[in-house]
């Protein structure tokens, strides 16, 4: 016979509400402990959730719709979806992701994930930059991961730039560095708002802001890693001043990875003569370096987590952007 919920509410002693939040994600306020009880007993007794019964009564089922915009193809932003998806299992909810494209806009996109009549729809990007969503597409999406309206007014989560750069260049000014020097990424949020947390860093010591020592480490107005380099070019002429940094704040391990090529062409050493630090703890790169970079790792998978958590009403929704923290990783190069 096909277990109720009536009988593991009966098995349990509590109500046949309390069990189906526990099993479908439908109450916010529940005791750890309680959840995994019934859960637990759920198992034991071998119930299965009637997902399109479950659908036509509640009007969702236990789905959370991701739309990416560019985000399954990057390296280390897709532990947004892993963040998101872990957090949502202990909910027993399913994340499915699909994506824009040239043949489906953003409006098509999230119209079609609307079909499966999703628990909630995020809207996650690539790279932490602004969207501008059609107003019924924008409607039915309840956060905004990676990205930003530009009126800050929708609900969105971001990582924390402009204090991620404060921190990484107080760190260098801390360990005794006075001339740092900037590598930047032209043409993007992050660029410009790590930027601004590198000056900000500069005053709060009352040093300087130098501004031939920061560049950007592309030609043209757009990072990408087609443009062209001018790492070894920009270095070059910083060291051959008279006034030469002693750190190198890179806008990703990427750069990085060419200011150490190009340090180490031009005879200076890592972190004895010049010291690197950097943006987004892409491991493969990070610690394989010689010495291994010190970065501030991108919190992609907390946002991802904490995501799952607004999304199904674990914790309440932010007024505007709120901006999650970077973390500090410290290894050999500064």
């Amino acid at each position: 016979m096909r277990v109720s919920l009536e009988d593991i509410a009966r098995a349990a002693g509590v109500s046949v509400k309390t069990v189906s939040g526990a099993l479908h994600g439908g109450s916010a306020r529940m005791a750890a402990d309680t959840r995994e009880r019934i859960q637990a007993l759920a198992t034991e007794l071998g119930y299965v959730t009637n997902l399109p019964a479950r659908g036509i009564r509640q009007g969702w089922l236990p789905l959370i719709g991701v739309v990416a915009d560019g985000v399954i193809t990057s390296p280390f932003a897709t532990h947004i979806i892993r963040g998101l998806d872990g957090e949502a299992s202990k909910q027993q909810m399913s994340v499915f992701v699909t994506t824009v494209s040239a043949a489906r806009d953003a409006a098509a996109t999230i119209a079609e994930v609307e079909r499966f009549r999703p628990r909630a729809i995020a809207y996650a990007t690539m790279y932490h930059k602004f969207v501008d969503l059609p107003e019924a597409a924008d409607r039915a999406v309840g956060l905004l991961i990676n990205c930003r309206s530009r009126d800050a007014a929708r609900a969105a989560l971001v990582p924390a730039e402009r204090d991620a750069a404060f921190t990484i260049t107080d760190y260098l000014l801390r360990h005794g560095r006075r001339r740092p020097a900037f590598l930047n990424l032209p043409g993007l949020l992050a660029g410009e708002l790590r930027e601004a947390g590198f000056r900000q860093a500069l005053r709060a010591h009352d040093l300087p802001v130098v501004e031939e020592r920061i560049g950007a480490a592309v030609s043209g107005g757009f990072y990408s890693d087609k443009a062209e380099s001018l790492v070894q070019a920009r270095i070059g002429a910083w060291l051959a001043g008279a006034d030469a940094p002693d750190a190198i704040l890179c806008g990703n391990d990427r750069i990085a990875l060419e200011a150490y090529n190009a340090l180490r062409r031009l005879g200076a050493r890592i972190p004895d003569d010049v010291a690197i630090a950097s943006f987004d703890n892409q491991v493969d790169i990070a610690s394989r370096l010689d010495p291994p970079l010190t970065t501030m790792a991108l919190p992609h998978r907390e946002m991802g987590q904490l995501a799952a958590d607004i999304l199904l009403g674990l914790t309440e929704t932010p007024e505007g952007v709120l901006e999650v923290p970077f973390r500090l990783v410290e290894r050999r190069s500064v």
